[in-house]
């Protein structure tokens, strides 16, 4: 063939070469070769990072690229990325478009899908586009905080070196660290009681147990006791005695006369008075009441 001349190769050799350049720039890109894409634009007001090729994660899962950014120079807050989406990737209405980075400093762009997965957007739709605080923007947001504690904390420091240059608290360390003997003191005669108490412990329940026999055996003679015989007993002996009150009350008997007569106390009275001074003059005068005679001669 002699159109395929020596030209023709070095031609050919050369525009394929461009080719597989331009796929490998593609490709080191990021940017999808062969599969199909749908392409969204994402406005934002400040890209902070974001170039083409960042990456495009939706939960986590990569599932396209930035395309390209078109900056409008007459509009400085309106700022245009084409971000090109897996065809195969359902895109809500109300999804977020937010610019987020790591420790490392990559940049991607992370999607946060819109509530109603029935309502979804199309093929060049806009989507709005932030950026993620982070833990630097959160970090960064709580610096006017922080600057207005500042003063406060100073101010707590000064206090605190003040108190603890006090005396008073160096005298409070000497008496706690005191204290802290003392406690490690008892705690050791804790400890011995305790085990003085572990050791009598089994003789003591010996004991216990030796009393509670006891009781379980008072208690089954209590038990085999005849309770109604014993009552009727006391019943008995409670009427005897209240008939022997009544007797003793009434006028019949000596005791009940003894008791209700004055007559008869009196002549009882009068008779021990006589019995009385009869053994006084019998102790006195005893030859009056008692002769002896050996030869049965009578007193004169």
């Amino acid at each position: 063939m002699k159109w395929f001349t020596k030209e023709v190769k070095i031609a050919l050799v050369a525009i394929a070469g461009i080719v597989i350049l331009f796929f490998g720039m593609q490709f080191l890109k990021g940017l999808t070769l062969f599969s199909s894409s749908n392409s969204y634009y994402a406005l934002f007001d400040n890209v902070s990072g974001l170039s083409t090729s960042s990456p495009v994660y939706a939960n986590g899962f990569k599932v396209g690229v930035v395309e390209s950014i078109n900056y409008d120079y007459a509009r400085p807050d309106h700022i245009v990325a084409v971000i090109g989406l897996d065809n195969q990737l359902k895109v809500p209405k109300g999804t977020r478009a937010e610019i987020s980075s790591d420790l490392l400093g990559n940049v991607k762009l992370e999607l946060k899908f819109g509530p109603d997965m029935g309502l979804l957007m199309t093929k060049g739709d806009t989507i709005k586009g932030g950026i993620e605080a982070g833990l630097m923007g959160k970090a960064a947001g709580m610096v006017p905080q922080i600057e207005q504690l500042l003063p406060k904390l100073d101010s707590i420091l000064a206090s605190v070196n003040a108190l603890l240059a006090d005396p008073a608290i160096k005298s409070s360390i000497g008496n706690i660290d005191q204290v802290t003997a003392n406690l490690t003191t008892t705690t050791q005669q804790l400890n011995q009681l305790t085990a003085a108490l572990n050791r009598q412990v089994p003789q003591m329940m010996t004991k216990a147990d030796g009393v509670l026999a006891n009781t379980e055996s008072l208690t089954h003679k209590l038990n085999d006791i005849d309770v109604a015989a014993t009552m009727l007993k006391v019943d008995n002996t409670m009427a005897n005695l209240e008939q022997t009150t009544a007797a003793i009350n009434s006028k019949e008997g000596t005791l009940g006369l003894l008791m209700r007569d004055p007559a008869l106390y009196w002549n009882l009275n009068g008779t021990m008075c006589s019995a009385d001074s009869l053994l006084t003059d019998l102790r006195q005068h005893p030859k009056r009441y008692v002769h002896f005679s050996l030869f049965g001669k009578k007193a004169k």
